[in-house]
Formats: C-alpha cells, sequence, structure tokens
C-alpha cells in the first residue's frame, strides 16, 4: 500500500528545507570532503568541494528565476509534477528539458544536465501541488559562483524568448 501525497508543508518539515534566493525551497544534503583546485576564482585559485547535493522544492507560485553557476549541474526528478528546467543556450536558442516520471510520461527525463555558465530557469508544467527535485553540482556549489541574472541583459541577448524571461524573472524585477 503506498502512502498518500505529501503536502508541501509536511515537505517542507521532514526535509527541513529552507528558501532558497532564487525561489522554491532547499536544503543541502551532501558536501564531498574531497577538495579539487578551482581556478580562476578570485584572488588566485580556490578549493571546492568535489560535489555537492541538495533537495530543491518549487510549490505554490514559486519558480527557479534565471541564475548560473560555475559548474554543471544536474538536476534530478524524484516526486510531485513534473518541472521544467528552462537553458539559453549561445547563439539565442533555447533548450527546455521536462524533468519528471519518465517511466509514466513519454517527453519526462529523471534528470538532466545543465552545463556550466548557462543562464537556466525552472517552472512546474502543472501550477498545482508541488515538484520535488534533488540538484548535484560538480565541482561542488558555493554560493559565491551562483549569479541571478539581469533581465535586461537576458532580453537583449535572447529577444525570441522575452515572454519566458519576463515571466521567470528574479523577483527583484518582477
Amino acid at each position: 500500500m503506498s502512502a498518500p501525497p505529501a503536502s508541501q508543508d509536511q515537505l517542507i518539515q521532514r526535509f527541513g528545507l529552507q528558501p532558497h534566493p532564487e525561489g522554491g525551497y532547499y536544503r543541502e544534503t551532501h558536501r564531498d570532503a574531497a577538495r579539487v583546485a578551482r581556478e580562476g576564482t578570485i584572488g588566485g585559485p580556490a578549493t571546492h568541494a568535489a560535489s555537492t547535493a541538495i533537495y530543491y522544492l518549487l510549490c505554490d507560485n514559486a519558480y527557479s528565476a534565471w541564475h548560473r553557476i560555475r559548474s554543471d549541474e544536474v538536476w534530478h526528478f524524484y516526486a510531485g509534477s513534473p518541472l521544467d528546467v528552462h537553458v539559453l543556450e549561445d547563439g539565442g536558442g533555447l533548450t527546455t528539458h521536462r524533468l519528471g516520471n519518465a517511466l509514466a510520461q513519454d517527453d519526462a527525463v529523471f534528470q538532466a544536465v545543465v552545463k556550466a555558465g548557462c543562464w537556466f530557469a525552472a517552472e512546474r508544467s502543472d501550477p498545482a501541488g508541488f515538484s520535488l527535485v534533488g540538484c548535484t553540482v560538480a565541482p561542488g556549489f558555493e554560493f559565491s559562483e551562483f549569479e541571478l541574472a539581469d533581465t535586461d541583459s537576458l532580453l537583449a541577448t535572447h529577444p525570441r524568448h522575452a515572454t519566458l524571461i519576463a515571466r521567470l524573472a528574479p523577483a527583484a524585477r518582477r
């Protein structure tokens, strides 16, 4: 017998989630003890955790606003509604990964990769309910390497996607 679906408040409490600056809720679940050198850090080379992992929850009207990080990020689907991860490509293109239950939905994948340095945002494909996912970053995530987008700059470089960019703009811009 399967358990009844959890509410978003139950998920936030059960997994100890807290608000994330890009929107939604998160909790770091792993920070690798292994260290790797990171070139190009202000002030010279630095070391980072080899990898990090988080739980990430989108619910209510929350979305993951346009941002980028310096490392590759692998998104993993766990439960709830599918999640669309939008990635702005060099040259003005757009790729959307539908993260969801790939056994139940032909257009969904369990995992999607966002390459280092790409601008990306995420939203639930179904506004009701929630999406519980995980993200793994290697080399490990550091908030010092996290950048929320300047919406006007994104609109200038990707004008074909103006509606999507405006809809998922960082909160200060909306």
